[in-house]
């Protein structure tokens, strides 16, 4: 099949998703004429102008991805003052052992994830080293730390050439393109700190595949990838675009959130409604390990876009938190209503349904809680039950190794309880 007969397939299959999420009625979103929340400060949703029409030249704000400088200030008055829950979530970031300073960086030319030869690991735990050690330079002003981070962020920009693997390659442009970015955000104006070359680091290796996969989703069906092959590309271009101050790329980032075809968009990912103020994830039927992480992905991508004055988090009337409250309900161990969810596989679309939700990883701990919901109950003042639950009981949040010991405990920068928590 040649490139322009699957593109034709995907976007008739895309096309035929849309009708029938229009005629399933209020349970699904009809992408055309969405109420889109266009101010960071807005309470409720506000019909705006889709991110395409409205992108604009504005500068971006630095530090501007996961925190700002309030966010910072925050952290180290809190600590400080030894204040809970704040004590708690900094105990667990300095019991990390990625946090200690002197961490040797052990940079590689080719990274591989998927198939043979993989060697990824080397670059995660690099870059949850220089994340971590970031922070803690941030909260406490000690420049091991800080010297720590630069030293790692430094060793990969001057190395890393390339991204490689099977399919699996493009999980490692996203997921890992939005932790280093924001790492180096975090450096930005350190003494030592190679930016220039950083930024082009991440704009030659890491964007064109985030860019490939989100338009070409690797010669695929336009529904065979789960919502959270998009959801880290996205984090990864916008974050990109913010460390470059390439607003062409976070706009990007920006307007696949609103109207892309593939299952990262919103009308996708959140693809039904149900009562009760709950909406059912892409992934839910799959596993809950990957809806959690699609929770994480989906928060990083909004946090990121609100440092920025975008609200990403109150669009088409708050569905993103309706699907967070759904699986948060889930894994607290109550039930939830599912709708059959179809979709298409292969370069062929070929047809599978899953017609239950699955009890596959259901409990499952991770650092995804504290972001969204200390956004939605404390800054905009919503009741939020379930999220209250799973934010209390899995305080304070650890970050990367503290919840499994895989690639799969690393896909969250964490120590949300540290980072994000706005009010006791």
């Amino acid at each position: 099949m040649s490139r322009k007969d699957n593109t034709h397939r995907r976007n008739e299959l895309s096309r035929r998703r849309l009708l029938k999420g229009t005629a399933l009625g209020a349970g699904a979103l009809a992408v055309p004429g969405v109420a889109y929340a266009t101010t960071a400060d807005s309470g409720t949703s506000k019909t705006g102008t889709p991110a395409r029409t409205r992108a604009g030249a504005a500068a971006l704000t630095h530090p501007g991805m996961l925190h700002s400088a309030d966010d910072f200030a925050r952290m180290a008055e809190k600590v400080r003052a030894g204040a809970e829950p704040w004590k708690s979530g900094w105990e667990r970031l300095t019991a990390n052992p990625h946090s200690a300073a002197g961490w040797t960086p052990r940079p590689l030319e080719t990274v591989v994830r998927g198939g043979d030869g993989q060697n990824y690991p080397q670059l995660y735990k690099d870059i949850h080293a220089a994340y971590q050690n970031a922070l803690r330079w941030k909260v406490t002003g000690e420049r091991a730390h800080g010297d720590t981070a630069r030293d790692i962020l430094n060793a990969w920009s001057a190395k890393l050439r390339t991204v490689t693997g099977n399919a699996d390659r493009f999980l490692a442009s996203g997921i890992y393109g939005y932790q280093f970015a924001n790492a180096a955000e975090i450096m930005r104006g350190y003494d030592g700190f190679d930016l220039a070359r950083c930024q082009e680091m991440l704009a030659d290796v890491f964007y064109p595949l985030c860019d490939d996969f989100l338009k070409n989703h690797n010669g695929a069906c336009i529904t065979n990838y789960w919502a959270n092959w998009d959801l880290c590309n996205m984090a990864a271009v916008m974050a990109i675009g913010i460390l470059n101050d390439d607003r062409a790329k976070f706009d990007q980032a920006v307007d696949y959130f609103h109207h892309g075809e593939g299952n990262g968009s919103l009308a996708h990912a959140v693809p039904f409604l149900h009562e009760g103020g709950l909406a059912q994830w892409q992934e839910s039927g799959r596993d809950q390990g990957h809806s959690l992480m699609g929770i994480g992905l989906m928060g990083t991508v909004c946090e990121m876009a609100l440092k920025q004055g975008i609200d990403l988090y109150g669009a088409d009337d708050n569905r993103f938190m309706k699907a967070c409250e759904y699986v948060a309900k889930y894994n607290h161990g109550e039930s939830v209503p599912f709708r059959t969810y179809s979709w298409g596989t292969g370069q062929n679309c070929a047809h599978r349904e899953q017609t239950v939700i699955s009890e596959n990883s259901r409990g499952q701990t991770r650092p995804v809680w504290e972001r969204v919901y200390h956004h939605y109950h404390y800054r905009k003042g919503y009741r939020t039950p379930y999220l209250s639950l799973m934010a209390r009981e899995q305080s304070p949040e650890g970050g990367g190794g503290d919840h499994g010991p895989n690639s799969g405990g690393y896909d969250e920068l964490g120590f949300g309880t540290l980072t994000y928590v706005l009010k006791a």
